[in-house]
């Protein structure tokens, strides 16, 4: 059974930074694509930013060079580092772990709010 839990959200002024973490159990995490998405309320889920297995990232337009994503695979976890966050930021963020060899095996975590607001 894999399990992906995700921490690190709360409120944060606008400008400010946030770190968010995200743990997968159960999988062999080193061929995971890792991604962050988030989902704000009246809004569809859309992509932030994802790693592929090789350290590839891809980002939405609207986050480049405010986010940066990582992952440790010796912790099999993934991060997102959240800079400069602006109001529209908010949303619930998730976490997913998507197995490059069979798209049935996507895994989602419970999800974690970030709020931006002053």
């Amino acid at each position: 059974q894999v399990q992906v839990v995700e921490s690190g959200g709360g409120l944060v002024q606008p400008e400010g930074s946030l770190r968010l973490s995200c743990v997968v159990s159960g999988s062999i995490f080193r061929i995971y694509a890792m991604g962050w998405y988030r989902q704000a309320p009246g809004k569809q889920r859309e992509l932030v930013a994802v790693i592929t297995s090789v350290g590839s990232t891809n980002y939405a337009d609207s986050v480049k060079g405010r986010f940066t994503i990582s992952r440790d695979n010796a912790k099999k976890a993934a991060y997102l580092q959240m800079n400069s966050l602006k109001v529209e930021d908010t949303a619930v963020y998730y976490c997913n772990a998507q197995n490059p060899l069979s798209t049935d095996r996507s895994y989602w975590g419970q999800g974690t709010q970030v709020t931006v607001s002053s």
